[in-house]
């Protein structure tokens, strides 16, 4: 019996040997387009540094138009050749095609919600009368109407007080460059001018008069790339042009900041301003809006903390901030004297990071614990109503609501299931699902398994694994370990239709939550940041090296994906770590450390990165890491899909391109170095639905290809069970 059972073992495994080696690729040449070097050299603090593709930033020259053109045809003769791609799209299209729903929300006399029948590029707003049988919803404001190809989407969308209008921002080609449309709700009629050149904006009513926005001086020359540094705060009075729109903030030198936001409190009783050097912490201001000549009164005169005004009662405000309290807490003041020595704590800090919103009367606590949702309802005398109890364990969003409403909608979601919304009554704590998606894809068969590895210097760190139950641990699965770790930001689970056809492939997706992020609030971050940034690398390195220990994958199976600040830390990973994976995927990448200021509102960057203008320490420290400067040649770098777009100025693509031709000048073995270059398209947000699906078809292909498959793993599977 044993025999047999041996003999079995090593039959099947010959029979998946023979089959691997019958479904082995064919490799596919590639002839790189060749990439001008020019003799610019910068000398930072007495050390030359050669640049010799610093023309590609010039994205209004015909040469990079015509570098674009040959690198996209290099790049798309490669991937017209692998035999599954095709296949791969038709998968993404199938699973995509579901009706999604947002939860729904009430302006004036109407219910609202976002809505996408499956593959339109964009969502559309629907409305009914509150009240009325939601059957009865019709199309509000459609964005796939707005240009033939879907290029150019929905920003945002704020209501006046009654909800007699409307403002909404677009953007076109995935531009942070925005325009703001005025409509008038009734008749879905735009009724004013154009506002042009918004950007890093929201839009704010003051009751139904007219509403503020920010925005910088339009720069001479490209738009793209050319660098915005003072912010500033704009009224706009409804029936008058944006020439005349007065600024608030940010129109002297001594109120000049990189970000500036303003915004009403929903009794109109206040303006409250933000202004930021950087992506980390803000000043702010007041202002009392029932008195028509007041001035600014300051909260916070340094940005040496977040903090923002949450709700207010009359004068009292509440305020959640992370000033002497890194996982951030929620206190009250009394608007005439705001200072931080007034502060008293309502709910103080807990050793879990906070994110707080308020609704029908209530504190909507939402505390990340392991980077999993917990959700806790208190009074505003910070006494505890309840803890919520949520669907099962992963992200919870939306528990904000208008001070009178009596329910609330939010969202909840894992790697494992999709997105579906909950009513939520606000006194009861009752909830009960509002809609659930309908979509081929049955999450009983995967599962996610959270761990806790060692980094280099014995951090914990948690990454969380996601793949089919029961999934065999040997060596062999394709995996895509993602990861950020920065600017604060959490990588918390959600459902991704994309990933979804991955796991159904046999793929493992792992993300690990890395130094830098926000998961355990300041202190994580800034365990991450300038001098320290080396960590963050050194926590995705330790993440790989975990998967491959516990035979989850090898370095033949796997891939590191990460987009903008995570394409740095891909760039970085595969420089420092070249041997460690098959495939690099590092998506609008910042990979010129040393120059990444220079460009649009880069140099707000700096409290994460620092600048290599700072110290000689600290340009020393950026560029030891740069992706950019640390390619070097003769050596065996994994196969890698650059992915950036013409229309990103937020990361320029300068960064991208410029990564493409030093690898593909120093890749020293058959690995293929691509890059692929979007049209219309920007940063990623808006980005048409027809679009996203061709990127991961190829970029899915490109990965399996170069793992060696030459047929889709799940069909190697289905072949060898035969």
């Amino acid at each position: 019996m044993k025999t047999f059972k041996i003999v079995f073992a090593l039959a099947l495994f010959a029979g998946f040997t023979a089959c691997e080696e019958e479904m082995k690729r064919e490799k596919i040449d590639i002839t790189y387009p060749a990439t001008t070097k020019v003799d610019t050299v910068t000398n930072y603090f007495g050390t030359d540094v050669r640049d010799p593709y610093r023309w590609l930033e010039d994205d209004m020259s015909e040469e990079t138009g015509a570098w674009v053109t040959a690198q996209n045809k290099t790049t798309f003769g490669y991937l017209d050749n692998i035999p599954f791609r095709e296949e791969l799209k038709e998968r993404l299209t199938s699973l995509w095609n579901y009706e999604k729903v947002g939860s729904p929300f009430k302006e004036g006399d109407y219910t609202y919600y976002y809505k996408n029948d499956g593959l339109q590029n964009q969502y559309v707003v629907y409305r009914y009368k509150t009240g009325d049988d939601p059957d009865t919803a019709t199309v509000f404001l459609d964005p796939n109407t707005f240009n033939e190809e879907g290029t150019i989407s929905l920003g945002g969308l704020s209501f006046s007080d009654n909800g007699a209008m409307a403002a909404y921002s677009i953007s076109e080609g995935g531009s942070d460059w925005r325009k703001v449309l005025v409509m008038e709700t009734k008749g879905r009629t735009v009724v004013e001018d154009t506002i042009a050149d918004v950007k890093f904006s929201g839009v704010s009513w003051k009751g139904n008069e007219g509403f503020y926005y920010s925005s910088y001086d339009k720069p001479k020359g490209s738009e793209l790339s050319a660098k915005t540094d003072q912010h500033k705060l704009y009224y706009h009075k409804l029936g008058t042009k944006q020439q005349e729109d007065k600024i608030i903030f940010g129109g002297t030198p001594a109120e000049k900041h990189r970000y500036v936001g303003g915004g009403t409190t929903e009794d109109n009783k206040f303006l409250v301003v933000t202004a930021s050097v950087s992506t980390s912490g803000n000043k702010l201001f007041i202002k009392d809006l029932t008195k028509p000549d007041s001035k600014f009164t300051t909260v916070l005169d340094h940005t040496d903390s977040d903090t923002n005004v949450m709700y207010n009662e009359g004068s009292q405000l509440f305020l959640v901030t992370n000033l002497n309290a890194p996982n951030k807490k929620i206190v009250t003041v009394d608007a005439a004297n705001p200072n931080p020595e007034n502060w008293i704590d309502v709910v103080p800090e807990t050793e879990n990071v906070l994110n707080a919103g308020s609704g029908g009367g209530y504190i909507f606590a939402n505390y990340m614990v392991d980077a999993l949702s917990n959700i806790k309802q208190y009074d505003f005398k910070g006494t505890l109503v309840r803890e919520i109890k949520l669907p099962g364990l992963g992200s919870a969003g939306g528990f904000g609501a208008k001070k009178e409403e009596k329910e609330l909608y939010y969202s909840f979601t894992n790697y494992v299931t999709p997105g579906s919304s909950y009513k939520f009554d606000i006194e009861s704590g009752e909830s009960e699902l509002y809609v659930k998606p309908d979509i081929d894809f049955n999450s009983d068969n995967y599962e996610s398994r959270q761990v806790f590895y060692a980094s280099k210097d014995g951090t914990k760190i948690p990454m969380v694994i996601t793949c089919k139950k029961g999934i065999d641990l040997n060596g062999k699965n394709p995996t895509i370990l993602y990861g950020y770790g920065g600017f604060n930001i959490s990588l918390t689970p959600s459902f991704s239709i994309a990933n979804a056809v991955w796991m159904e492939q046999g793929g493992i997706y792992a993300v690990a939550n890395l130094r830098g992020g926000g998961e355990y609030g300041k202190k994580w971050h800034d365990a991450g940041t300038q001098m320290k940034k080396q960590n963050v690398f050194d926590d995705f390195i330790a993440a790989a090296e975990f998967l491959i220990a516990n035979k989850y994958t090898s370095s033949d199976y796997l891939a590191v994906r990460g987009g903008s600040n995570g394409g740095l830390l891909v760039g970085a990973t595969i420089t420092q770590r070249p041997e460690l994976m098959k495939v690099a995927l590092p998506a609008v990448g910042v990979l010129d450390m040393l120059r990444y200021h220079t460009f649009t509102a880069g140099a707000g960057w700096a409290y994460d990165y620092g600048t290599a203008e700072d110290s000689p320490e600290m340009f020393d420290y950026l560029k030891a890491y740069s992706p950019v400067h640390n390619v070097k040649a003769g050596i065996n770098y994994p196969a890698t899909l650059v992915t950036t777009g013409d229309h990103d100025d937020r990361v320029v693509p300068a960064h991208s391109f410029k990564f493409a031709a030093e690898l593909q000048e120093k890749q020293a073995g058959e690995n293929p170095v691509l890059i692929r270059i979007e049209t219309d398209a920007g940063h990623g947000a808006g980005t048409p639905v027809s679009k996203t699906i061709e990127q991961y078809a190829d970029i899915f292909g490109f990965t399996l290809y170069n793992m060696g498959y030459k047929v889709l793993p799940e069909k190697l599977n289905n072949e060898v069970k035969k």
